[in-house]
């Protein structure tokens, strides 16, 4: 037992003396090598859109650490990017125009010494600002329009809308700025009160984080579609488990819950309990049958052509506005897809489906005041328009917001107010 443990000594002795010679070499390398590595060989590039992949051969150095390349734009701005040694390319990005660039590849060691440098002449494909451009595609909407694009290399981007009417003789102008990385996008300008007899002429700018801004892009005018909220004073709620069409209306009377609180016009805020609750009773309104999907049909009195949904959620806290409470969590719905019927078929007719995102990058406060606004969607979001006239509407709650949307725990829901026209109008 004695010889092993001075076995066992004399091998972790070794060991410090190694670690403490690594130590000791790693740290007269950061300190005191001034020898810079040899560059990098064999250098070739593939265009890119606004951009390039260099591909190149790493020099055999035990210290190296990077290989970077660093160019100065036409507005005098410097960029660097750079790559592991592991790997044997390295993309850059943010040219603003299909010129030739002049590019220096470096390697680099731990101790930050830079290797001289091989320079290399590039032409990038068209920039990705310019791809942007050519996919803005501008749709009129109730009070409101949209502008969808694409962003192909996931490239930060903002968006400079920049629009400007004519009210009462007098002409209006401002800009909304939208920042994006997402391949695919879409953004509103809402809230404008405005007819559909006043054009709305808009312009577009496209930045990068690079520097680079576009000249502003003519969309042209365009007219907004107008509605008004639909008079709730004439609405009928079914019964509990009375059908029309075949699907039964949902139970909403559960614990604190009332059905009619859907359509009441008061808004649930943590201490008046105005929601309906479906205490896990979905499908058919039996406990037995599961807890979702369930459906809310409105009787709303007369023929409506609809246009939007404005949805509010459950809010149960009794801290009032100072904490979230169960918005955008909880038991409240967070997709939801949307029937009329259809008296020429006398059959439910699918309108669409909505998704309630989820705020990010809000505080609490910021959370409570977006739940009181409500939720708003379109009857057909990619091409807002009305409906076929009709008198029942049917809105029928599929998840919660739990699961990223995939959990059957959405019980609640505090108020549903649609927009539209009256039929004929």
């Amino acid at each position: 037992m004695k010889t092993i443990k001075i076995y066992l000594l004399l091998v972790a002795a070794v060991l410090l003396v190694i670690t403490s010679c690594e130590e000791e070499k790693v740290h007269r390398a950061v300190s005191n090598d001034k020898t810079p590595p040899q560059p990098p060989t064999g250098v070739t590039y593939q265009p890119l859109y606004g951009g390039a992949r260099f591909f190149y051969d790493v020099p055999n150095d035990e210290d190296l650490l990077s290989i970077e390349a660093v160019y100065t734009n036409t507005q005098g701005n410097s960029f660097s990017f750079s790559a592991s040694y592991f790997v044997d390319s390295l993309d850059v990005y943010g040219f603003g125009d299909t010129i030739n660039y002049e590019i220096g590849l470096y390697a680099v060691d731990r101790a930050g010494n830079r290797s001289t440098p091989v320079n290399v002449t590039v032409k990038p494909l068209e920039s990705a600002i310019s791809r942007v451009i050519k996919s803005l595609n501008l749709k009129p909407a109730f009070g409101s329009f949209f502008i969808d694009w694409m962003n192909e290399l996931k490239q930060s981007i903002n968006i400079y809308v920049d629009f400007s009417y004519t009210q009462n003789g007098e002409t209006k102008a401002f800009t909304s700025v939208f920042s994006s990385n997402l391949e695919n996008d879409r953004r509103f300008v809402e809230d404008l009160d405005l007819s559909s007899e006043d054009p709305v002429k808009i312009n577009v700018r496209v930045s990068d984080i690079y520097g680079n801004i576009s000249e502003p892009v003519d969309l042209g005018e365009i007219n907004l579609l107008e509605d008004v909220i639909i008079p709730k004073n004439g609405w009928f709620l079914p019964l509990a488990n009375d059908t029309v069409g075949g699907v039964p209306q949902g139970y909403g009377d559960n614990v604190e819950g009332r059905l009619v609180s859907v359509i009441d016009g008061i808004i649930d805020e943590g201490n008046n309990l105005n929601f309906m609750h479906t205490g896990g009773r979905g499908r058919t309104g039996n406990s037995a049958d599961g807890n979702m999907p369930w459906n809310v049909i409105i009787d709303l009195g007369d023929h409506y052509e609809l246009s939007r949904i404005v949805t509010h959620q459950r809010h149960m806290d009794f801290c009032g506005d100072l904490c979230q409470g169960q918005y955008y969590r909880g038991e409240n719905v967070g997709l939801y897809e949307m029937f009329i019927w259809d008296d020429d078929t006398n059959e439910w007719v699918y309108v669409s489906q909505n998704k309630i995102e989820v705020p990010v990058g809000l505080s609490e406060l910021e959370i409570v005041k977006k739940g009181k606004e409500g939720d708003m969607a379109y009857m057909y979001p990619d091409e807002p328009k009305y409906t076929k006239p009709t008198r029942w509407f049917r809105y029928r709650a599929m998840k919660g917001f739990g699961g990223n949307y995939t959990l059957d725990n959405a019980n609640c829901l505090s108020e549903i107010t649609l927009f539209g026209k009256k039929a004929g109008n």
